[in-house]
Formats: structure tokens, sequence, C-alpha cells
């Protein structure tokens, strides 16, 4: 995900951030539990007008999109063929069914739909701002804190990571499928966890040393304005517009 919010200025980079969680989660939900395929096609179309608004260049969105859609093409590769239901048509022994495609197709536009909306979250909102306002919607501390070490450390994780990696190439290390590799692999991730837990230990007691009492504080205070309630209005009515088109079938 960004690491930076975007710099363009747009209505919801300076929305409330609460709002914008409240929001993202909201419409994530409904999205989740919509069947139709038309009604899915009118969540993505709205999700893509919030891309929109907040002015996400394309080169961002297709980077963090790509990860996404790969995944759900795996799942092409083999929903159509294992799902039981009515045959479409044949390639060679395999039948591709009807039910099976519809399905896949719903996975991959709510997975869209519900990444186009997480991308305009954390592309407006800074990664500490949103930290601070799970904070202030009474999200469990113990969740918050995961959120921002996680943060503060995959990183240093991953050049522990690369620094394995290359330290493997210097000894002549050469990634195949047999079972030394396998086991080296595993002797390297097993390595990561170790240095984890140790760096966890240490970062737990120099915490603990600079008065540390699982408290957080935050020199920005939030308030929610008209544009917010605004916002908030907005997208409640987009999604009974979802639910009822849903629900009706009127489309």
């Amino acid at each position: 995900m960004f690491e930076e919010p975007s710099h363009k200025e747009s209505i919801l980079l300076h929305l409330d951030p609460r709002i914008k969680r409240v929001v993202v989660f909201s419409f994530s939900i409904v999205v989740a539990i919509l069947n139709r395929i038309p009604v899915l096609l009118c969540a993505l179309i709205f999700a893509l007008l919030f891309v929109l608004t907040a002015k996400v260049s394309i080169k961002e969105l297709i980077k963090r999109l790509t990860p996404v859609n790969m995944l759900v093409g795996f799942l092409w590769l083999f929903l159509p063929f294992t799902f039981p239901g009515k045959p479409l048509f044949y390639l060679g022994s395999l039948s591709v069914t009807y039910e099976g495609v519809l399905y896949a197709t719903k996975i991959s536009i709510k997975s869209n739909a519900i990444m186009l909306m997480m991308i305009v979250l954390v592309a407006t909102t800074s990664i500490f701002t949103l930290g601070h306002s799970m904070h202030a919607l009474r999200i469990p501390q113990k969740i918050v804190h995961l959120f921002f070490f996680t943060y503060r450390y995959i990183h240093v994780m991953k050049r522990e990571y690369v620094r394995l990696v290359n330290s493997m190439k210097i000894r002549g290390f050469k990634a195949k499928t047999n079972l030394h590799t396998y086991k080296t692999f595993a002797y390297m991730i097993g390595m990561i966890l170790v240095r984890s837990f140790d760096r966890a230990q240490r970062v737990h007691n120099a915490m603990l040393c600079r008065g540390f009492k699982g408290n957080l504080y935050s020199l920005k205070t939030f308030s929610i304005k008209k544009r917010d309630m605004v916002s908030l209005v907005l997208v409640i009515v987009i999604i009974i517009v979802l639910g009822v088109l849903e629900w009706k079938k009127t489309i």
C-alpha cells in the first residue's frame, strides 16, 4: 500500500479519518454480501468514482491492484473447472461450468471494488493518522499496537530477509526443486522468526525503559465537520441504494 498519502488536492484528503474508516468498512461489508452481478458492477462504478475523486494516479492504482488480480487470476484457473454446475463448454476432458465462471466473476468484481476503496483510504490518509483514528474509534489498543508495530518493523524484517538471501547466494546457493532447496528455505524462515522474536523482546524492553504503559498519545485532534457528515450521509445513501437494488432485483 501507499507509505505516504497522495498530496494532490482533493475533497477526500481533508475528510476526518474516522469517517473514512467507517465509510470503507461499511462499503466493504455490503459489497461482500452482494450476490447479483449488475449490483456488483454498480458498486465497482461507485468505487471507481471515489478513486477519481481522490485523484490517485493510474500508475499507482495499477501497481496496487496487480497483486490482488494475480490472486484472482489464480482462482480463475480452478473455479470454472471445479465448481459444480451446468457445463458451459469443454476443454479436452475438462468441463467449464456456468456457475463456476459466474462465481469467479463475482469474486473478481468484489475484490476490485473493495480494494479500490482501501486504496482511496490509504492514499488520502497517512499510516500514523490511520492508527490514531483506530484508537479514536475505540478499537482495542492491542490491535492498534499491532498495526503500528507491523508497519514499523515489516521493512526491518524485509531487510533481514534480503540480507539472508544475499548471504545464501554468496555461498553458491541456487534455488531448485529438490529437498536441499526446501530445507534451506525452511531454515531461512526459521531464522527470520527467531530474529524477529529476539528483536521484539529488545524493543519491548526499550519501551518499558522509556516509561511505556500501553497508552497512545497524539498531538493531532480529530473533529467532525459539515463536509464529513455530508460524505457519510452520501455513502450511506449509496449503500442503501445497493441494498435496495439487490433486494428488489430492479436491475
